[in-house]
């Protein structure tokens, strides 16, 4: 297929391309609950001619194409979790403009586009020499924790060569992937009467000093290197009389670097240790942890080299870097080369004023496809 075929294909599979979007939107899918958008995207892709799709324990969709016997494989992946934990279908409005719906752009759009790359392929009867790999991914976002692909890469460990996951808006490349910990702390007195105990020590009073000693922290100052800590959920007590036994927070630190990353697990370790008595117990879970990347700058440098270009003649601007923490973390902490690529053009993102704009989208699928193409030269 040439440019202007892909322009025309992407064109005719519009009104599709909208279809599986809403229907895809209407179908919740909070992390660790993906079960029913598995379910339709395996159906989607059987409907349209794809052979051997199969759903994996971590609820991974998962159509290879060409791939056995390879260890050459090219993979695209789209997450099919929300970040919102409704189980009921989502309030979605099409103005004619945009489609307006929680989820609708991170990263239902780029499911949908990932989608319809598969039939391009099916279609057109692409035989890449070393395989591609089509993936709707469960557990990118939140406490997730990558979940599918980590499972990807177990499953397929020594075979993937390269990595594209479709996630965000099109004038953006996440080149970079920020790692990260998380944490579920919960703080335990011994309670009691607000009144009768007053002055035993209290969960919450206790939870909030190590929160304002967290915030006291001075993040490492390094180059190219962007780190950052946040408190994002308390809760706790039992009532307004009562002095609290239990208090419970999640917290995290970011940072692209390694050594910043270590830093920061230090100045949590401490604060949590020292906030430990025998009056009052600090109880630390690890509920999530992101890898920074291990991959050499050029290697990156190179797949960046090539797909930028395209993207940039697609939608007709510059296409910018930046580091992100997405489903990339996984294959370049393993050294392999992978970027993130935007396939719409919206806003809100985890809001419920999430919007995308809808003559986006067959922008974004002509550049997944001109993408998929551009990986194969020298490979068909």
């Amino acid at each position: 297929m040439n440019t202007e075929t892909i322009k025309s294909y992407a064109k005719a599979n519009e009104a599709l391309l909208l279809k599986t979007l809403k229907e895809l939107c209407l179908i919740s899918a909070p992390s660790g609950k993906e079960e029913a958008r598995a379910t339709y995207c395996k159906g989607w892709l059987e409907k349209i001619g794809a052979k051997g799709v199969y759903i994996d324990d971590a609820l991974n969709v998962i159509f290879p194409l060409n791939c056995e016997g390879s260890n050459d494989i090219t993979v695209f992946v789209a997450h099919t979790d929300t970040v919102f934990p409704d189980l009921e279908p989502m309030p979605l409005v099409d103005d004619g403009e945009k489609i307006h719906c929680p989820g609708v752009g991170d990263d239902t759009a780029s499911l949908a586009v990932m989608l319809l790359l598969a039939k391009c392929c099916v279609e057109h009867n692409i035989r890449p020499q070393g395989g591609f790999l089509f993936v709707a991914n469960a557990g990118e976002e939140g406490l997730g924790n990558l979940k599918g692909t980590r499972q990807l890469f177990k499953d397929y460990e020594g075979r993937i060569t390269q990595f594209i996951s479709f996630d965000s808006n099109l004038d953006y490349i996440n080149d970079r992937c920020v790692g990260s910990h998380r944490y579920e702390v919960e703080v335990q007195t011994q309670g009691g009467h607000s009144f009768q105990r007053f002055g035993l020590a209290n969960a919450i009073a206790q939870l909030a000093q190590i929160i304002s000693r967290i915030y006291q922290i001075k993040i490492p100052q390094k180059e190219n290197c962007r780190t950052t800590y946040n408190v994002g959920t308390i809760h706790g007590g039992t009532s307004v009389n009562t002095i609290a036994q239990s208090a419970k927070m999640l917290c995290e630190y970011r940072s692209e670097d390694r050594d910043c990353l270590a830093y920061m697990e230090k100045q949590f370790a401490d604060i949590f240790t020292q906030a430990n008595t025998d009056e009052v117990k600090v109880l630390v879970t690890r509920v999530g942890d992101r890898p920074c990347g291990n991959v050499e700058p050029e290697r990156i440098g190179a797949l960046l080299n090539k797909l930028r270009p395209v993207i940039s003649d697609v939608i007709g601007m510059p296409v910018n870097t930046k580091s992100a923490s997405t489903d990339c973390n996984i294959p370049l902490s393993l050294g392999i080369p992978a970027i993130c690529m935007g396939v719409y053009f919206g806003g809100g993102s985890h809001t419920r004023e999430e919007w995308v704009r809808k003559d986006s989208l067959t922008l974004g699928l002509e550049a997944a496809i001109r993408t998929a193409y551009t990986l194969m030269e020298g490979k068909l």
